[in-house]
């Protein structure tokens, strides 16, 4: 089963210094019908302004990746951390019951855009993780790249959920195929481009959810940069 979810009817946000399309029920966007799937609690499609950012704020008992698409991102947490990231490169935390952190772009003049991901636990009060990863360009070249995993997964980034996150930027007229193993499902973000996925197109900004399905095809119309996350059902 294939849901596509156009980009015009998700919740969004413009607080000047920061423009924000909402995935899911988030700030003041709240549909009853629309709070998660699955695991997946949060993604955010953010524009940040130069010389701006989210001020500290806590989390607690949430998995968070930020997958950074243009610009940079400067971290710094109550553990100690401070780094900033590039295109591609990910940055992620596990809160467990607590962590105070700071997502700023200190760049003069370029606005930062990300997508920022919040994954439920599968408890509460697991021990504190940080890390990041600075993937390079060709390792997601026309190719999927699996970014982040469960701890007993292969990627290099790992939290404790079971999940598995992939990238990729596929050429024009290229295709990627993907098998969905059973009791699996997908969401799938077109990041950049324009491509079908199982013959629904879709432009930059979209999504879709996959559910019952044993794999999908990803052929690109454009130029096209996604990313889909593969969890339980």
């Amino acid at each position: 089963m294939l849901k596509k979810l156009p980009k015009d009817n998700m919740g969004s946000s413009n607080l000047g210094w920061l423009k924000s399309r909402f995935h899911f029920s988030f700030a003041e966007y709240y549909n009853p019908q629309n709070i998660n799937f699955g695991v997946l609690r949060v993604i955010n499609d953010d524009l940040i302004e130069p010389n701006s950012g989210f001020n500290t704020h806590p989390h607690s008992n949430m998995e968070i990746i930020s997958y950074v698409i243009d610009g940079e991102i400067t971290h710094k947490d109550s553990m100690g951390n401070e780094e900033t990231l590039k295109r591609g490169e990910v940055q992620y935390l596990s809160a467990g019951d607590g962590i105070f952190h700071s997502e700023y772009n200190l760049h003069h003049s370029k606005i930062l855009r990300l997508l920022q991901i919040w994954i439920l636990p599968p408890q509460n009060g697991l021990p504190k993780l940080y890390g990041s990863h600075k993937f390079k360009e060709e390792e997601r070249k026309n190719r999927l790249l699996n970014i982040v995993s469960s701890t007993n997964g292969e990627a290099n980034v790992k939290i404790y959920q079971d999940i598995n996150m992939y990238v990729s930027e596929l050429d024009k007229n290229k295709e990627l195929e993907y098998d969905i193993k059973t009791n699996r499902q997908i969401y799938f973000v077109l990041i950049e481009g324009k491509a079908n996925i199982n013959n629904i197109t879709l432009d930059y900004g979209d999504a879709l959810e996959i559910t019952e399905e044993k794999s999908i095809k990803i052929e690109a119309l454009e130029n096209s940069h996604f990313l889909f996350i593969e969890m339980n059902s």
